[in-house]
């Protein structure tokens, strides 16, 4: 499984980014697909996760701000970000988990200014 994410990076503190992730390769139908982020000297850290069948989770710290959506027809994760705050930034990770495990995408760095 391959995951390509895209959409990252500089934004003013109150605006918006939208990253999306597209798997490829073997996937199958029953899935979780989401985004984790990292800061430097830090774990990574669940973002949000969205399940084949539609179900999402969300950390605290982005609850009404992130949301996450999925087109199952494309192996496709969305990410859409609003009201960005500086401590959103971190380098923002795609992951697909099945029953063989997690795979991670290459990650998209996400900036957001004071």
């Amino acid at each position: 499984v391959q995951l390509q994410a895209s959409g990252g990076g500089l934004v003013q503190a109150g605006g918006s980014l939208r990253l999306s992730c597209s798997a490829s390769g073997i996937i199958f139908s029953i899935n979780t697909m989401g985004w984790y982020r990292q800061t430097p000297g830090k774990q990574r850290e669940l973002v949000a996760t969205i399940t084949s069948g539609g179900s999402t989770n969300f950390a605290n710290s982005v609850k009404g701000r992130f949301t996450i959506s999925r087109d199952n027809a494309k192996n496709t994760v969305y990410l859409q970000m609003n009201s960005l705050k500086p401590e959103d930034t971190a380098v923002y990770y795609c992951q697909l988990s099945d029953y063989r495990g997690p795979y991670w995408g290459q990650g998209t760095q996400v900036t957001v200014s004071s």
